[in-house]
């Protein structure tokens, strides 16, 4: 199933995600301009190596200062490996993200999506110990920002589109149903990638479960005092009070 759009309403202009989206963009014509063992290097100083926080001795293998690995846990948020890459993930936030900025304000926004992309990130590579392969992509940050919308608008309407043999259908679903749905694509395929590493690799599958999971338990401490308590039509307790007062 792909997504589409969603159907709802925002009160505010999504500033932070128009941003974010600019930024990863900009970041990739960057990538572009790279030969490819250029490309490989910029992965390997900027991206997320797991092996660099948990293994020590590699961490001084490498030769590089202290700060280096600090600061990919901020700049790897933003590379992307491939058009494909770049475009799913920044069509999922642009999908997502708005409804959630609209809530939280863009500056909270900003503030839960890095916490959201950094704890997925250590959540693939407290699995994934040894790994020196680095990990790039929004994606664990997008996947807390679908956290929060599953929790926020779960009665929100997605259009998808399903290919069945090459023929394109349209549906519309609850939030709820295509996230829950998704969100078990990405459990089970991390469990595939334990168990049959060869099927499903180079996908840093975890660390989407882990952003969505620290998405959903923690969105409210982003929210602003005022929209804290809030709910409309498209959250489960607006549904039931204005079931209750028909």
């Amino acid at each position: 199933m792909i997504p589409l759009q969603d159907i709802l309403p925002r009160r505010n202009p999504p500033v932070m995600t128009y941003l974010l989206i600019l930024i990863n963009i900009i970041i990739f014509f960057y990538e572009v301009s790279l030969t490819p063992s250029e490309r490989v290097e910029f992965f390997r100083l900027w991206g997320f190596v797991p092996a660099k926080f948990f293994d020590p001795y590699f961490a001084v293998l490498t030769g590089e200062p202290a700060y280096q690995k600090y600061l990919s846990i901020f700049t790897h948020l933003f590379l992307h490996g491939s058009w494909f890459h770049l475009i799913g993930n920044m069509w999922t936030l642009w999908i997502f993200g708005d409804n959630v900025e609209d809530r939280l304000g863009p500056w909270r926004f900003l503030i839960f999506y890095l916490f959201c992309g950094i704890f997925a990130s250590f959540f693939h590579a407290y699995i994934y110990q040894n790994s020196v392969i680095p990990v790039i992509g929004a994606s664990g940050a997008i996947s807390g920002v679908m956290g929060a919308y599953f929790m926020m608008y779960p009665l929100a309407r997605i259009i998808v589109l399903v290919p069945v043999f090459f023929i394109p259908f349209l549906f519309e679903m609850p939030a709820f149903l295509y996230l829950i749905f998704w969100f078990f694509i990405q459990f089970y395929s991390g469990l595939f990638s334990l168990v049959l590493p060869h099927t499903v690799a180079g996908v840093a599958w975890f660390a989407h479960v882990g952003g969505f999971l620290v998405g959903a338990l923690v969105y409210k401490v982003f929210c602003r005092r005022a929209c804290r308590f809030y709910q409309d039509e498209y959250s489960i307790c607006g549904a039931i009070i204005k079931f209750g007062k028909k």
